[in-house]
């Protein structure tokens, strides 16, 4: 009978792995056409271009002044990170150990920037921060990615700080140390793994983070992603070589960025709580 069981199945599975082959190679199919044209002299028919050479990227790299864009790129990253992390931490840490009246609604009003799409809430966003004269400039594209990344912190560092026993600030408490003690020397320490989590995640879709940046950036405040849509889709004649290049650039630094976070991310932390 089971024998049967396995034979009937057998039909099924090869249709499931016949449409992940498929699928990946339809992927690799499509990266791998924008790295051999990155490469490329010139591609106008055939299966591979007519030429290669390397200096795609370097006429990338002066044609679009992706040197001042990589700066600004990592400049809005790392600044929403650290602002998302010191805005964000004190209130997962509040929402996880204080209960109060209306702490559901909080909540939902965090969870709102995250399920709802930026683009829905980016063009009034932005229109707000050209009223006040901040859209164009880099504290206008921080102030826009942080409306998303604080809650992705709170509701990341939630159940870690959840998962620390109350009885060790209780302890040290009773033992006479001061809070800053208790916070710096007995909290931070157990939410360090935590908040490692929540920045690297925050800094992974910071940089990918196309709706809000675009909304509100300047020619001198332009992510690499915002550069990438505007060298495809503005005005003017460039070499469809020099943006694949940039392309594969943009795709590399995403990749790196990505490895980095799943080495010290478990995506499994995102949903964990603790349970009694």
């Amino acid at each position: 009978m089971l024998r049967t069981k396995a034979l009937t199945l057998r039909p099924g599975t090869w249709l499931v792995w016949a449409l992940v082959v498929f699928f990946l190679v339809n992927v690799l199919g499509v990266i791998g056409s924008v790295v051999l044209d990155s490469f490329g002299t010139t591609w106008f028919n055939g299966w591979s271009p007519n030429g290669y050479t390397s200096s795609n990227y370097s006429s990338a790299w002066n044609e679009f002044d992706l040197g001042q864009v990589m700066t600004v790129t990592f400049e809005i990253t790392f600044l929403v990170v650290g602002l998302s992390l010191l805005l964000g931490v004190p209130a997962a840490y509040a929402l996880a150990r204080r209960s109060f009246p209306g702490k559901r609604a909080v909540m939902l009003l965090f969870v709102l920037p995250i399920l709802v799409p930026p683009i829905a809430y980016g063009i009034p966003l932005a229109t707000v921060l050209y009223k006040f004269h901040l859209a164009g400039s880099l504290t206008g594209v921080v102030l826009a990615n942080l409306v998303p990344s604080i809650p992705f912190v709170v509701y990341t560092m939630t159940p870690f700080i959840e998962q620390i026993d109350p009885r060790l600030e209780q302890a040290a408490r009773m033992c006479g140390a001061p809070t800053r003690s208790v916070l710096g020397r007995i909290v931070a320490p157990l939410l360090l793994p935590g908040m490692l989590a929540a920045g690297i995640l925050v800094l992974v879709r910071t940089f990918g983070m196309f709706e809000l940046t675009f909304l509100t950036s300047g020619p001198t405040s332009q992510t690499l992603v915002v550069s990438l849509f505007s060298a495809v889709f503005s005005a003017g004649i460039r070499s469809a070589q020099s943006i694949d290049a940039m392309a594969v650039i943009y795709t590399g630094s995403m990749l790196v960025l990505l490895v980095i976070a799943l080495r010290f991310v478990n995506p499994t932390q995102l949903v964990a709580r603790s349970r009694d």
